[in-house]
């Protein structure tokens, strides 16, 4: 298995530094998996461009590290552990406040008796209302990093959410929706009437020692 590092890296906000990033990990053989970056507005480094890159493979790191810190316009490099070995897989849930708190309560329950096994599964929340909020959301699951399974709570989703919903299986992330009014139920790959169970569930199906597979389950109802 290729060695996977996470870098973060504090910039002068020039354009061509991304460039630059980019060619000193080409030219040791590391490959960009993901990049996250920002304008800093606070603090000694205001105004300049924060970033966080993730490689795979490359020569020896401390080389890339090394001539990193030589790139014009860069003031910091500092090496991490990468998001996938700090928290892991994520179950991302969507809906109404209080069935998200619900499905929430039975998802880290869950999560936290596999994390205490050595797994990292984390749990992301947003509660919105509103056809147009939520399939934005919805369909910007396929883009978050790390995102395993999304949960549908509310009761009445359908329409352009619908739409979404099949836009992030083509992408290969599982749909778990409470039972609701709307089509977006029918969309999903398993309707689960308990939130709590939902929440449940969707750990069970991501994790590498559980039993629970949606795919033995498709489009049934529980």
């Amino acid at each position: 298995m290729m060695p996977h590092h996470a870098i973060s890296l504090i910039a002068e906000n020039q354009k061509g530094i991304l460039r630059d990033i980019g060619s000193v990990c080409a030219e040791h053989n590391a490959n960009i998996t993901s990049i996250q970056q920002e304008i800093l507005t606070r603090g000694p480094d205001k105004g300049c461009a924060w970033a966080d890159i993730e490689i795979e493979g490359g020569d020896e790191i401390d080389a890339v590290l090394s001539e990193l810190r030589c790139v014009t316009g860069i003031r910091e490099v500092v090496l991490h552990d990468t998001f996938g070995a700090i928290f892991g897989k994520r179950v991302i849930i969507i809906g109404g406040g209080a069935q998200v708190a619900q499905v929430a309560m039975g998802a880290v329950n869950e999560a936290d008796r596999h994390n205490i096994r050595g797994e990292r599964i984390s749990v992301d929340t947003i509660p919105l209302v509103g056809e147009e909020n939520l399939a934005s959301a919805v369909e910007a699951v396929g883009r978050l990093p790390r995102a395993s399974i999304l949960v549908l709570a509310g009761s009445l989703m359908g329409g352009e959410i619908t739409t979404a919903i099949k836009s992030i299986q083509a992408d290969g992330i599982p749909v778990i929706c409470l039972k609701m009014a709307g089509s977006a139920s029918s969309a999903a790959d398993l309707v689960v009437t308990d939130p709590i169970q939902a929440g449940v569930m969707a750990v069970m199906h991501i994790s590498t020692i559980g039993v629970f597979d949606i795919e033995k389950v498709r489009g049934k109802e529980f």
